[in-house]
């Protein structure tokens, strides 16, 4: 083979190699750029769902202000109603009629403002959270005690024909005499607290 076409050759063949080369680069840069694209579009979508979760909750934090008092740094709402159990007694017929009457207004309340939230979005899920809390006093099962008055509670709207709807999963708890959200004035804390927890997931706008 002569000097001239083995230089041809060479040169055809690595003419070849680089549109190889540059095809493959070709075919890495798109699959980059998708994959870019793809992950740009799911930090949007994380992006818009929190954005709306935010919205949501502030909607929520908009409950009646006659029974319930949001407190932002713990997100929970402390219901207003001074409910004065005796001690060591968690049957919600112990608590006179007009309280009684208060705390079915403002299990409405917290219904209507659940209801009226998801009139816009409608596929949002919830969580209700009925925290009971107790003083300290000489009564030693304080813990159990406050669990038993939010039940109490939540079983007392439930038989009032309070339905928090579908979307809404209500928990009940209680932290006794402890917890960080306490009053100063110990007898204050025979109370109860609310939080609403939109659920996290896919979002449709509306």
């Amino acid at each position: 083979m002569s000097k001239h076409k083995k230089e041809s050759f060479f040169w055809t063949s690595y003419s070849d190699l680089m549109t190889s080369l540059f095809f493959v680069m070709l075919v890495l840069f798109v699959l980059v750029i998708a994959l870019l694209h793809k992950k740009i579009s799911a930090q949007a979508l994380k992006l818009e769902e929190f954005e709306k979760i935010e919205e949501i909750k502030k909607s929520l934090n908009n409950i009646d202000s006659a029974y319930f008092e949001y407190n932002p740094d713990y997100k929970k709402h402390i219901l207003k109603i001074r409910v004065n159990f005796p001690t060591g007694k968690s049957d919600i017929s112990n608590i006179d009629y007009n309280t009684l009457q208060a705390l079915q207004k403002a299990g409405r309340a917290v219904k209507n403002q659940i209801d009226e939230v998801t009139k816009t979005n409608p596929e949002i899920q919830y969580l209700l959270i009925i925290e009971g809390q107790a003083s300290k006093d000489n009564y030693t099962q304080n813990y159990e005690l406050s669990y038993e008055r939010a039940l109490a509670l939540s079983r007392f709207w439930q038989n009032s024909g309070i339905d928090f709807g579908k979307n809404c999963e209500v928990l009940i708890s209680g932290s006794g005499t402890g917890g960080s959200m306490r009053d100063s004035y110990e007898r204050n804390n025979q109370r109860f607290l609310i939080h609403i927890i939109p659920k996290t997931g896919v979002i449709e706008n509306n």
